[in-house]
């Protein structure tokens, strides 16, 4: 994990007019690990949010008050450039002096590899309970370590004239092209072999829990207490909300779903749900025809039952992968768009895509 020494001293910040002595300035990339960040700050703090609701990830310019949050940033907690390429260079040159925590760089993170084609087969959902954490362990930080850094002054700043129009895509100069090749360079960056969605799977949200407790207890010891008991609590809200989605999905186990792009991996093996094929790679890039003909035969031929949409991609797509089928079609939303950010979007996150998938395969 890339870790800065944290700073000594803090300045005091304000809530409601008390002043709120050492309490550490805090900004995190996105609204689902924002809701992580402000349940264990609960009752101390606010941290802040960079990436608004109803923006992509993957490609993002940051407004003058994100970058002013960056830049005040004694702690950032963002997931890593897999997922937010961009906000490598902005952390190197606004936030340089703060303490980074990059949650897919961290060792209690359970991660999965890419899916590289439009169908997917059975998950080998054993498998990845079994060895996961040892496959992890052995090769994706010596990974990140031999070269993350320098990745990030080459190129981590190439998407740079990107607008926040979340309905079009800067995925349209010849990415279009053969999936294999951009399953190993999306977002035109060379990544590791890891799917960045790693916030879908309850499991690791309750890791990050206590990781984000340790790191805001070190910069404020002061409030150490409320961080691990918010944390705590956290966690025992997510084991409940975890046996509710288990619950919910029950009813729709057998059923077989296409998701807009391959975002849901760890949602899927999580609740052992896997879907059958995605119309996007993992960066919600454009896909190519010969992949939307793929994901069209799949509907046809093996009775697919719903195509799942995304409220910040093109609907046209959808309507065409629908086209001549009987398919139901919702729309889920793995980030949380039209929900208010704070301590209660994860949740929300998490049961809204269980509750919509569950209705769409109905």
């Amino acid at each position: 994990m890339s870790r800065k020494l944290l700073p000594l001293s803090f300045a005091a910040a304000t809530a409601g007019g008390t002043a709120m002595a050492d309490v550490p300035s805090v900004a995190v990339d996105i609204a689902p690990v924002h809701s992580l960040v402000a349940r264990v700050m609960e009752g101390v703090g606010s941290p802040n949010l960079i990436v608004q609701p109803g923006a992509s990830p993957h490609e993002y310019s940051l407004r003058p008050s994100e970058a002013a949050a960056l830049q005040n940033a004694d702690l950032v907690f963002w997931m890593g450039e897999d997922l937010t390429p961009w906000m490598a260079d902005a952390l190197k040159n606004l936030a340089g002096d703060a303490a980074i925590t990059t949650l897919l760089e961290a060792d209690v993170t359970i991660l999965l590899d890419f899916r590289e084609g439009a169908l997917f087969e059975a998950h080998a959902h054993d498998e990845h309970d079994e060895h996961e954490h040892d496959e992890h362990d052995e090769h994706a930080h010596d990974e990140h370590d031999e070269h993350e850094h320098d990745e990030h002054d080459e190129h981590a700043h190439d998407e740079e004239g990107h607008d926040d129009d979340h309905e079009e895509h800067a995925h349209e100069d010849g990415h279009e092209g053969d999936h294999e090749e951009m399953a190993h360079d999306d977002h035109g960056h060379a990544h590791g072999d890891h799917d960045p969605h790693a916030w879908l799977s309850p499991e690791n949200a309750s890791s990050w829990l206590n990781l984000i407790a340790a790191q805001l207890s070190a910069a404020d010891t002061e409030n150490a207490g409320t961080y691990f008991a918010n944390a705590a609590a956290g966690r025992a809200e997510l084991e409940v909300l975890s046996a509710e989605v288990g619950e919910t999905l029950d009813a729709v186990r057998g059923s077989n779903f296409i998701v807009f792009h391959d975002a849901y991996q760890y949602f899927e093996v999580a609740f052992d749900l896997p879907a059958s094929g995605a119309i996007s790679l993992g960066d919600a890039s454009d896909p190519s025809p010969a992949r939307v003909a793929e994901i069209q035969g799949r509907i046809r031929e093996e009775g697919i039952d719903c195509v799942l949409a995304e409220p910040q991609f093109n609907p046209g797509l959808v309507a065409t992968v629908l086209d001549g089928t009987e398919a139901n079609t919702g729309v889920i939303d793995p980030l949380g768009a039209d929900l208010e950010p704070g301590p209660a979007l994860y949740p929300h996150v998490i049961r809204n895509l269980a509750e919509t998938l569950a209705e769409c395969l109905r």
